[in-house]
C-alpha cells in the first residue's frame, strides 16, 4: 500500500477481501480466488455476503466464471468445516417480486450516476429495449436491491472485477463515477488498482488508474 493511503481512509480488509475475490473471479484465476476467500472470510466476510458478491458478478463475467466463483466458495468453506471454523451465514434476502422492476432499476440507477435516466437508455437501449429491460429489472433492481451487500461494497465489486478485464473501459469509466457517488474516494481507488496490478498485472492496473486520474 502507498505511504499517501493512511488507515484512515484505506480500505476496511473486507473490501480490499472483496476487491481480490471480485478480481481473481472475473480473471479465472482459481487457485488464487482460493486464497482471497479464505482471507475474506478470516477478515470477517459472512458467507451470504461473499455469495452475494459472487452471484452479482455473472452480470459482469459471465456464468461459467461466476459459477466457478460460487464452486470455489463451496470447496472452501467444506475444508474450513472439516477444520472446525464456523462461518457465520450473515443477512439472509428475500427478493422483492412486487411492483415495476424496471422502475425499482431505473431509480437505483438514477441515484448511483445522479443522472436523470431516459426510458429507454439512449442509444443502446433504443436499438436494444430488451438489454435496457435486462439491465433495469435484473442487475440494478433483483441484484441491486439486495442489501446484503451496500451500494458501496456492489461498486467496489464491479470496478475490481472490470479493472481485471481487458476491453470493458467504457463501463469501467461508468462505474468508477458511480463508485464515487457511493462514497469510494480517489485515495481508496488508487488501492483498488494497487490490488488489481497485484491480482492480475500492472497494464490493467494503470487502465484504472489512468480513468481515475482522467475523472479528478
Amino acid at each position: 500500500m502507498n505511504a499517501q493511503t493512511s488507515s484512515a481512509t484505506a480500505l476496511t480488509a473486507q473490501e480490499a477481501a472483496l476487491v481480490q475475490i471480485s478480481a481473481h473471479t472475473a480473471t479465472g484465476n482459481l487457485a488464487a480466488l482460493d486464497g482471497a476467500l479464505r482471507t475474506g472470510l478470516d477478515a470477517g466476510l459472512t458467507i451470504n455476503q461473499i455469495k452475494a458478491a459472487l452471484e452479482q458478478l455473472y452480470a459482469y463475467c459471465g456464468f461459467p466464471r461466476s459459477l466457478n466463483g460460487i464452486n470455489t466458495l463451496r470447496t472452501v468453506l467444506d475444508a474450513r468445516s472439516r477444520q472446525g471454523i464456523k462461518d457465520p451465514i450473515g443477512q439472509t434476502y428475500q427478493p422483492n417480486e412486487g411492483g415495476d422492476r424496471y422502475e425499482r432499476g431505473r431509480a437505483t440507477l438514477e441515484k448511483l450516476t445522479k443522472v436523470a435516466q431516459a426510458k429507454p437508455a439512449p442509444g443502446f437501449g433504443e436499438f436494444s429495449p430488451e438489454i435496457d429491460r435486462f439491465l433495469k429489472e435484473h442487475l440494478f433492481a433483483d441484484i441491486f436491491d439486495n442489501p446484503v451487500l451496500t451500494h458501496r461494497e456492489r461498486e467496489l465489486v464491479t470496478i475490481a472485477a472490470l479493472a481485471a478485464m481487458q476491453g470493458v473501459e467504457p463501463q469501467l469509466g461508468s462505474h468508477v463515477g458511480m463508485g464515487r457517488n457511493t462514497g469510494i474516494t480517489n485515495t481508496q481507488l488508487a488501492q483498488v488498482a494497487e490490488l488489481i496490478e497485484a491480482a492480475v498485472n500492472r497494464s490493467q492496473a494503470d487502465q484504472l488508474r489512468q480513468l481515475i486520474s482522467q475523472q479528478e
